[in-house]
């Protein structure tokens, strides 16, 4: 069964946070998943819904299936690189702040 892929690279959320959003969809007709995704208050929904509507249409154009037909069958958030920053304490001191980052990897395939 031929898959439909979308990724999206170096984005600015955790992968911790941006997994409780992967959850919601995986396994979903695609349109449920996309009513999921705007309907749910975490900033990863945004930015799956994005690369979940890129899967949707290089699906549409390279299987030629309808969207209708579509279920989402992966959803993976990997742990892309992180910025390390400092934020100055006392004494003359520094603490570390990690800025990370995040990979989305959608693939859907027809039912």
């Amino acid at each position: 069964m031929p898959q439909a892929y979308a990724k999206t690279n170096y984005v600015r959320i955790s992968p911790r946070k941006a997994r409780l959003a992967a959850d919601l969809i995986r396994g979903l007709k695609v349109e449920e998943a996309v009513i999921q995704l705007r309907f749910c208050k975490l900033k990863a929904g945004m930015l799956l819904q994005k690369t979940l509507n890129s899967a949707v249409a290089n699906a549409e154009t390279q299987l030629q299936v309808q969207r209708r037909d579509l279920i989402v069958k992966e959803v993976r958030v990997d742990v892309g690189p992180v910025l390390k920053r400092a934020k100055p304490k006392n004494r003359g001191g520094s603490h570390p702040i990690m800025k990370r980052t995040s990979h989305f990897t959608i693939a859907v395939a027809a039912e």
